[in-house]
């Protein structure tokens, strides 16, 4: 028998209601997890239609008619009465419902399903003992609820649903990523008694909601409200809890607030046992042509602060420990503020900003970093902030920009005199075309203004035209290329008197250049593998003429470290203030090892040199010492695969004339399985560093594993990072424990750390971040880690620090 109705209106979809608060901050996998669900698909039922097209196929399927079939059919005409039994079975688009019996009274618009009642569409499966409602006032009670998610994973239970029109409440609900098979100590589910629910503002809230691990509660919310749907909602987002020596107790509540379709805020109060309060927040904002986003902290009185200075006051004179503990606080609010966003003025043209600020030199060490959210203590090593606000414009020959750059102090044992010299402006114009195949004219300019709160500053003008022949065959190119640099001061009187007395110094220079190199291949195997062999020489000739630049200033103008790029540029000095001089050639040769099955590069080396036909005799200052003529060190670098999971590489640098290792590194990275890794580097650079680091995560099985990492200074003696840890990992639930020890502040402290955290697959975790512990410490925790792609300087992230489920930013 058969006979069409419109769907039954039975919202069995309002179980999404828990897992809608399920907002994963980190990568989460499931690989341990069984491939059957808690709900297997139902016989009969239509198939399953993808997320990104269930939007377009609900709208379809509210203009399909629905098919209602049973074994038998009971009906009455007068009344409107139809009584179904027997394997009942209503299908609309993708929507199925199966019972037992389905009794219909039309003229009433009453229904009523009992008897194993099983619904499916694309983002959920249902089970329930019963369904009963009016279709004319929209009203449904529906009991002994248990469903699956298809979109998501998650399942759950009910004990009944009842809903009037958008409105509705689940009792006695709990949903959990876990399989119900699992072992009850390895699960995590949450169970709230009440929800409360509106469809059509698409907010929920829940009542005495209790997260458990096995029987044990671990977290309770008497009160909390959130979405159910992709519209925002204000409302609390799960809060962080952490101890640590520094700060004692930690608790912070995290508040959403929804103030717009394109623009949000979330506030962050956070409780110290051992330092006070802090208030934070920020703010997001997002229209067609930009995004932004500002935040900041503040504490009306930091403790720590007071135990500095009560430190300080007690150290005894000439002991040593009044430098340790000297700090310029005493008493005073502290806080961050940071903005960052872009807008778009043009196709070419778009303004930039990346302004920070923060109270005192000490805020990043005592609170690792500026941003909200909980502080770690990373060991961040940056003496100073830049803040960067300008117009930027880019075409395909050119790019031009005008910019402002200033520094701020964020080391406190660092004077002030040192920081670099603030750009008030920055104006630039590039240009780079090709005019005829084998001729390329460019331009580089550059004018900017240098101030400093310590010291004189000045202007300058870079202008550097250029041109070059790129001539290039198969196997060969040669690059012959002439510039000429021209650079213009004007000094503060202070400036000038310590550099000669000139406020106005030039400097004009030609630079020839020419780039030659040659390409060689050949067939060869390894084995029965085919791999094409490469070998390719290279000349790089420079020429700058010496020209005197000891009366000019040092304003942004540095060494550049000697490396293998270093071998081909036209100075050895970064910035404009200084030119280098130079009669050299460079001598390379780099050859490579190409499997030609897939293209993997599983070998190469290359080595270089340069030969100095005459001294170099520009200097950065009076503390330099000119390059002598002569060779330069040996540069060579290689990378070996053994394997396709077993990575090698090596670089030395050796000074021949002086028969010494300039630099010395060597590196290895090993892949165990699906998750594990190894790493170990050793790291020498002459008069600079020694040091030595290992990390590892370990799989024992596919749920224990050990982590760790040793990070040690021969130099120093002295260990700058240990971590030890383990951490289980089940299909839903993974706990980590860490212990950690390392260096805090540039004077050497040491701090130890003990971090515990769970991980609730598919809905938050409780605890320290010891994700971002170990996805810092060891390179390929996770394995997309090694293959990421910076992020574009022109679109700022503004997600780094998203708590709030579903987000249209």
């Amino acid at each position: 028998m058969r006979r069409a109705f419109r769907l039954l209106p039975i919202p069995f979809s309002i179980a999404l209601a828990l897992p809608a608060m399920a907002a994963d901050e980190k990568p989460v996998s499931y690989a341990l997890c069984p491939v059957q669900d808690a709900i297997p698909a139902f016989d009969g039922a239509p198939a399953a239609v993808a997320p990104k097209d269930q939007a377009a196929q609900r709208q379809q399927s509210q203009l399909l008619p629905t098919d209602v079939t049973g074994d038998t059919l009971n009906g009455n005409n007068i009344d409107g009465t139809a009584n179904y039994q027997g394997n009942v079975r209503l299908i609309r688009g993708d929507q199925f419902l199966n019972a037992d019996n389905l009794f219909l009274n039309q003229e009433e618009g009453t229904y009523t399903a009992d008897g194993n009642v099983r619904y499916q569409d694309s983002g959920i499966r249902v089970i329930a003992k019963r369904a009963s409602g009016n279709q004319n006032d929209d009203s449904h009670h529906i009991e002994d609820v248990q469903y699956q998610l298809i979109s998501r994973r998650g399942n759950g239970v009910a004990d009944t649903i009842n809903m009037v029109g958008p409105q509705g409440e689940l009792m006695g609900s709990t949903y959990t990523t876990c399989d119900p098979e699992d072992p009850a100590w390895q699960r995590w589910y949450l169970r709230s008694r009440e929800i409360d629910v509106n469809t059509d503002e698409g907010f929920a809230t829940a009542h005495n909601a209790v997260v458990r691990i096995g029987n044990v509660p671990i977290l309770y919310a008497p009160w909390f409200k959130f979405p159910i749907d992709d519209r925002r909602q204000t409302g609390l987002l799960f809060p962080r809890v952490g101890l640590s020596g520094k700060n004692g107790l930690s608790y912070e509540q995290p508040i959403y607030l929804n103030l717009a379709p394109n623009y949000d805020s979330t506030l962050y109060p956070r409780y110290m046992s051992d330092r006070g309060v802090v208030f934070g927040g920020e703010f997001r904002y997002l229209y067609h042509g930009g995004e932004g986003k500002l935040e900041g902290a503040w504490m009306p009185s930091d403790d720590l602060v007071r135990r500095r200075a009560r430190d300080y006051a007690n150290a005894l004179p000439g002991s040593g420990d009044e430098n340790i503990y000297n700090d310029p606080l005493q008493d005073k609010n502290r806080g961050f503020f940071r903005f960052r966003g872009h807008h778009d003025l043009s196709s070419t043209w778009q303004a930039r900003a990346d302004f920070s600020w923060i109270s005192d030199s000490r805020y990043l060490e005592d609170n690792g970093g500026i941003s909200n959210g909980t502080n770690g203590g990373y060991g961040y090593a940056t003496s100073a902030l830049t803040s960067t606000v300008g117009i930027y414009g880019r075409s395909q020959y050119w790019n031009a920009g005008a910019e402002t750059i200033t520094y701020t102090s964020a080391d406190y044992t660092v004077d002030k005199a040192t920081l670099p010299y603030n750009s008030l402006p920055r104006l630039f114009f590039n240009y780079d075309r090709p005019v005829l195949d084998w001729l390329t004219v460019g331009f580089k300019s550059d004018l900017s203004r240098f101030d400093h709160s310590e010291k004189d500053g000045g202007s300058r003008l870079d202008l550097k035209p250029y041109v070059s022949l790129p001539l290039r065959g198969a196997a060969w190119f040669i690059e012959p290329g002439l510039a000429y640099r021209y650079t213009a001061y004007h000094l503060e009187q202070g400036l000038a008197d310590q550099l000669g007395g000139d406020r106005s110094p030039t400097r004009s220079t030609p630079i020839a250049t020419v780039d030659a190199g040659l390409f060689f291949d050949r067939d060869t195997q390894w084995g029965d593998t085919p791999y094409l062999q490469t070998l390719e020489p290279r000349l790089y000739y420079l020429n700058v003429p010496y020209r005197n630049q000891n009366n000019l200033p040092l304003f942004d103008t540095g060494d550049m470290t000697y490396s293998w790029g270093q071998l081909f540029r036209d100075n050895r000095f970064s910035g404009a203030d200084r030119q280098t001089d130079a009669n050299q050639l460079t001598l390379a040769l780099t050859s490579r090892s190409i499997r030609q099955t897939d293209g993997l590069e599983k070998f190469n080396i290359s080595l270089g040199q340069i030969l100095y036909f005459e001294d170099s005799n520009v200097l950065l200052n009076q503390n330099s010492q000119p390059i002598e003529k002569g060779k330069s060190a040996w540069i060579v670098d290689s990378n070996y695969m053994p394997t396709d999971r077993w990575t090698l590489g090596a670089s030395y640098q050796y000074d021949a004339k002086n028969s010494r290792a300039d630099l010395i590194s060597f590196r290895s990275r090993y892949l165990i399985g699906n998750d594990g890794v190894v790493n170990l580097s050793y790291r020498y650079r002459r008069d600079l560093l020694k040091q030595a680091d290992l990390s590892f995560l370990y799989p024992i099985n596919p749920v224990w594993s050990v982590v760790g990492r040793y990070y040690y200074s021969f130099q120093d003696n002295k260990v700058l990072e240990a971590i030890g840890g383990v951490q289980w990992d089940s299909c839903c639930l993974a706990v980590r424990l860490l212990g950690r020890h390392y260096v805090r502040n540039r004077q050497g402290d040491s701090d130890n750390q003990i971090q515990m955290e769970f991980v609730l697959k598919g809905l938050s975790s409780l605890g320290q971040n010891t994700d971002k512990t170990l996805r810092r410490g060891i390179l390929g925790y996770y394995r997309d880690d090694l293959y990421l792609v910076p992020p574009s300087v022109a679109s700022p992230d503004l997600d780094d620090n998203d708590d709030t489920g579903s987000d249209p930013f």
